[in-house]
């Protein structure tokens, strides 16, 4: 079976050396720079920022105006808010104690990694170098300062544990000693500082 071509609306500004996946979508005013490879069935809206050679996986979808700057890595059914920030400088300076303007060669890029299905709520702020773990849900306006535990729900400023979800996205209920999702019935136990689903 033939999947569906990528479809990129007219005013999108997208690089010759780019890599669509089948079925992609890119929306009005997007910008997806050289080297970047976008897996099948993503959703890339409105005025978003795709930086040079960042990774997304299949599924994901980038909502309007979110910026994932570069050397960002994302695997397979991300949800990318709107307006959400993904930093790649540590030490961000615009110039030199010398005064001459930082180059390229001036810094070192660090990237914002985000695991299978995870969800960044709109308007939050992702400080590299961060790991968000699998089917994490941080929520809207955080921002993210250190590693996010696999199924942890992370809010505020800087963004902390509240809570746990399941792969649904919806928090998770403690009983005895493991964590049920409310909607599907997993059942999760905890693994360190993240959970494991119970087969």
């Amino acid at each position: 079976m033939t999947g569906t071509a990528a479809t990129v609306h007219p005013s999108a500004d997208l690089d010759d050396d780019v890599d669509l996946g089948e079925g992609t979508r890119v929306w009005h005013l997007a910008q997806i720079r050289a080297g970047a490879r976008l897996g099948a069935d993503c959703n890339i809206g409105r005025g978003a920022y795709i930086g040079p050679g960042v990774v997304l996986g299949d599924a994901c979808k980038v909502q309007n105006y979110a910026l994932v700057y570069e050397p960002a890595v994302v695997g397979d059914g991300v949800f990318i808010g709107p307006a959400v920030v993904f930093t790649n400088d540590e030490f961000p300076r615009a110039a030199n104690p010398d005064g001459t303007a930082k180059g390229a060669d001036d810094w070192h890029a660090v990237g914002v990694t985000v695991e299978d299905g995870a969800s960044i709520g709109a308007r939050a702020v992702c400080i590299a170098p961060v790991r968000i773990g699998a089917w994490s849900l941080v929520a809207a306006g955080a921002v993210v300062t250190r590693d996010v535990p696999a199924h942890a729900l992370v809010a505020g400023v800087p963004a902390k544990r509240v809570g746990w979800v399941g792969r649904v996205g919806r928090p998770l209920t403690a009983e005895d000693d493991v964590w049920v999702c409310p909607e599907t019935g997993e059942r999760y136990t905890e693994d360190g500082d993240a959970l494991r689903l119970l087969e």
